[in-house]
């Protein structure tokens, strides 16, 4: 059966990539497309060192480092992609790659790390931090993004199945789209993290810095707590603001290497993490280095940290306001708490990369054999077919 991925754009190694490797990993034949792939040489193998089809945005000036500023051109080059060979059709999509155009006789999966935030419910936010919440350029932009909401709601007819990466998501689907979603959690690394259960008297942040992600309310915590330990690790736009702010009983290290993280995060007595994310891979990350949790309620961290009165062996506890006053609460609320650090290594398991494989494919085929049974054209049923056959002696043999 000939199948396709596409993905929103190649630049880095991050969560929705994590993602894409695990789709490679199910359907390693899969052809790839993207809208650009600036992917350096050294940094392929997680796409199986493939080909990728781009669009005509690699091509234009400076896309390696500005190709966010052709958002406008990016749902016109996503339509140029021809995917009338193909059978079935996996978008992993954070922007553009669901609009691909598909057919009647093929199949299109998109798994949806979010909507696009920066056009609907995010809109505001973003253009106030981005500061073009005013003028000509501010009312331009508004224009563009309205056009790119219509867009965006037009192209989710040609989606026969949403795949969420959060039942948060999968509210915002149903909310700008109106359609169901299945959720389906993103994979994380487990066997990148080793348990530890000697703690050492620090807490740790990890972001990149920039204001959605709530460090200098972190900080700013801190500074209430002066006979406390931070650690933070993380660079970005409000790095020298954070830095500048940052009392003696806090220290920013900037950017650092995996392993420079992961041995942090392992040694820490608690992650803080205070963004409203869709899902949030670092503190499951941290749960898999059997350190707990103290998250903002709020978005993906309420499906991924066990919260104290939610089930019996927690793994964390939440603060409900994005404020310097109410992570010192939640910080001494957790000092009078105890945790086990192998239920928090425990809980992240249930997100291993097996896990999601085995979900991925389990749905697929579910839907390739409805597709079998609806479809009329013969040959697309018989290669649809095959792939079922193949696929559940590989699962057999495999789980």
């Amino acid at each position: 059966m000939r199948v396709a991925i596409i993905h929103d754009w190649l630049v880095v190694y991050s969560g929705a990539e994590k993602v894409l490797e695990q789709l490679l990993k199910v359907f390693p034949e899969a052809d790839l497309y993207s809208t650009v792939d600036h992917l350096s040489k050294d940094n392929r193998r997680f796409i199986l060192n493939k080909t990728v089809k781009t669009t005509f945005i690699q091509k234009l000036p400076c896309s390696k480092k500005k190709y966010r500023n052709y958002l406008p051109f990016m749902p016109l080059a996503i339509e140029q992609l021809d995917m009338s060979r193909y059978d079935l059709i996996l978008s992993s999509s954070h922007a553009v790659a669901k609009g691909v155009i598909t057919g009647p006789d093929q199949l299109h999966i998109s798994y949806v790390h979010s909507p696009i935030r920066y056009a609907w419910d995010l809109q505001h936010q973003y253009l106030k931090e981005a500061r073009m919440d005013k003028g000509i350029k501010g009312a331009l932009t508004r224009m563009l993004l309205h056009q790119i909401r219509l867009w965006d709601y037009r192209t989710a007819n040609g989606v026969d199945y949403f795949i969420s990466n959060s039942n948060f998501v999968g509210r915002r689907i149903w909310k700008v789209y109106r359609r169901q979603s299945t959720t389906i959690y993103p994979p994380i690394d487990i066997a990148g993290f080793s348990l530890k259960e000697e703690k050492e008297d620090f807490y740790i942040t990890a972001s990149r810095m920039v204001p959605y992600k709530k460090i200098d309310a972190i900080v700013d915590a801190f500074s209430l707590m002066p006979q406390k330990k931070l650690i933070v690790i993380g660079d970005g736009p409000e790095f020298k603001k954070i830095r500048d702010k940052a009392g003696v009983n806090v220290k920013i290290l900037g950017y650092q290497t995996f392993e420079v993280l992961r041995d942090h995060m392992q040694r820490a007595r608690a992650f803080i993490f205070a963004a409203e994310e869709d899902f949030g891979i670092l503190p499951l990350e941290a749960q898999a280095c059997g350190t707990p949790v103290i998250a903002y309620g709020k978005g993906g961290s309420l499906e991924t940290v066990r919260g104290i009165a939610q089930i019996a062996e927690p793994t964390g506890l939440f603060f409900y306001q994005q404020k310097p006053e109410a992570i010192r609460r939640a910080v001494e609320q957790f000092e009078k708490m105890s945790f086990n650090p192998q239920h928090c290594r425990n809980h992240a398991i249930n997100f291993s990369p097996q896990r999601f494989r085995r979900e991925i494919k389990a749905f697929v085929e579910s839907k390739l054999f409805n597709a079998d049974q609806s479809s009329e054209n013969a040959e697309a049923k018989e290669r649809m077919k095959s792939f079922q056959i193949s696929s559940v002696s590989w699962n057999k043999k495999t789980y």
